[in-house]
Formats: structure tokens, sequence, C-alpha cells
């Protein structure tokens, strides 16, 4: 047990490090869609040849396909609505931001999943307890996200365009524990943990793909990625893992456990970057109210998901 709650904490770390590696791609090929296209690209790449390797095949039979239900490969969609929205969310609400208002959402739809059994989730009753956990860390939310708001002119001036982006932070976090719930359920059903992460990021590449025809009309070129560092394309890695690491994660200690621990290895990692500036992100300097709010987000994700 243990052992897959460490996977799925290591995987929320490596989340919270995507963000600013994939915003900085954006800045360099010039669109939120080719940089998170790019970033699926790789981590398709990656996890196909993982499942070529310890399977020797890559895609489910068509009798697999015509079996199950449409809603079992939704997880890669949901996967690439998510990474683009973090592209997008993090150059304007930040490291810290990007990764606390989401992880409401994700707590929100989490304990939604386990109430009313979805997605093959093992079914968990929403009971008092379990309410007063989600009520407090509504609290955490609040204190490290509205107090440092409140303490910025910058932020006050923009805040209905604020409230926006946040809103609908917290509307990805929740697609983002649809998506691990899926993931995990379609890793059990094909018993096979890589395959179920490839088919999912594969599935994002392709509709992050599609989308960027649609509105950017064009493909990244070689030329577009000059300014590029190696580390540029570590986004796709990092994300990969995060699918896998659910994925292995979910069928064992199951679709809110593994939310959770992700949660918390998201919150360190998100703190971290803020905090030194990793991946050209910047530097900004974590303030208390943050430290005290991410604390009292922990305390109602332990009642939540412990009491």
């Amino acid at each position: 047990m243990y052992l897959y709650l460490g996977f799925a904490l290591l995987g929320g770390f490596l989340l919270a490090n995507q963000n600013p590696i994939n915003a900085d791609l954006r800045k360099i090929v010039g669109s939120p869609f080719l940089a998170s296209g790019i970033s699926n690209l790789v981590g398709s790449i990656f996890l196909g040849l993982i499942t070529v390797i310890t399977t020797q095949t890559l895609l489910p039979s068509w009798t697999f396909v015509s079996g199950h239900p449409a809603w079992i490969w939704l997880g890669g969609l949901l996967g690439g609505i998510f990474l683009t929205s973090n592209v997008l969310l993090f150059p304007r609400l930040g490291a810290v931001q990007t990764v606390i208002l989401p992880i409401l959402g994700q707590i929100l739809m989490g304990s939604l999943i386990d109430h009313f059994g979805w997605f093959g989730a093992l079914q968990i009753p929403l009971s008092a307890l379990r309410i007063v956990g989600i009520l407090i860390t509504l609290l955490g939310v609040s204190i490290a996200v509205i107090l440092p708001s409140l303490k910025s002119k910058s932020v006050t001036q923009g805040a209905t365009n604020l409230f926006v982006w946040r809103l609908w932070a917290i509307i990805v976090g929740a697609m983002s524990a649809a998506q691990q719930a899926i993931n995990g359920r379609l890793g059990v059903l094909l018993e096979n943990s890589a395959q179920a992460a490839f088919i999912s990021f594969f599935i994002g590449f392709l509709a992050i793909f599609i989308v960027s025809l649609f509105i950017d009309k064009r493909l990244p070129k070689i030329s577009d990625l000059k300014g590029a560092k190696i580390w540029n394309g570590f986004g796709g890695f990092l994300g990969a893992m995060f699918v896998f690491a659910t994925v292995l994660s979910v069928p064992q200690i199951g679709a809110g456990l593994t939310i959770m621990m992700g949660l918390i290895g998201q919150i360190v990692g998100s703190m971290l970057v803020s905090q030194f500036g990793f991946w050209r992100s910047g530097k900004y300097r974590i303030q208390i109210s943050q430290i005290v709010g991410v604390l009292v987000m922990l305390a109602g994700i332990i009642v939540i998901k412990f009491l």
C-alpha cells in the first residue's frame, strides 16, 4: 500500500513541475495549444515505448473497444483540457494558485465520485465528517488565495477577470479528478497500466492536435524551437509519469486516496517552484497566508480521506 501512496505523491509533485515547463514552452512556440500538443506528443511516445517493450502490443482490440462504454475513453480528452488550461492559468495565477484552485475542484469531484461510485470506483458515502473536511478545505483555499489577493493592488484591479480564471481552474480540477478515476478503471479493464496511460495520453494529443489546427492553423516548425532548452521537452515526460502513477495507484488504494496523495505532492511542488523560480518561471516569495492556507487544506484532506 505504501508503495502506491508514494507513486501517487511523486506523480503530483511531477505534475506541479510540468506547469511552468509547458508555460515556458508556450512563450517559445507562441500558442498554448501547440505547447500542450508537443507536451502530449512527448508523453505519448514515452508511454508508447514502455507499452510496446513490456507487452509487445500498443492498442487494444476492436472487440475490447466496442465492448465497453464510451466514457472509458474520456480520460485522455479531460487530460488534454487540463493540460492546456494549466498552460493558460500559470502566467495569470502563478505557480501556487494554478495548483491550489484545481485542488478544490479535485476534492469536490473526488468526493462525488466516491459517494456515487462513478466510473467504477468503490462507493464511499458522503458522511457528515467528510462534509466538514470539505468545508475546512474551502477555508484553506480562501486563506491561501483570497487573502494574498486583497493585499495586491494589481490583482484587485483585475478582480473580475481573475475570478473567471479562478473558477475555470476549479472546473478543470474536477476534470482532473474524473480523469484519474477513468484512467484507473481503464487500467483495470485492460489489465495493463502502461497501455491505459498511453491510450489516455494519445487521445489527449489527438484532441489538442485537432483544436490547434482549427485555432492556430499551423503546426510547430523546427525554427520555432530555436529558443527551447532540453528541459522544455520534460513536460510531456512528467505528465506521462503522473498519468502512469495514477493508473497504477487507483486500483490499489482507490481513487480518493490517490487524488489526495497527488494533491499533497502538487502543493509541495508548486511551493518549491514558486519559491525558487524553477524552469524560468520567476521567483515569487511564498506568503505566510499561503503556508497557513495550505496547512488548513491538508487538515481538511486528512479529515476527508482518513477520519
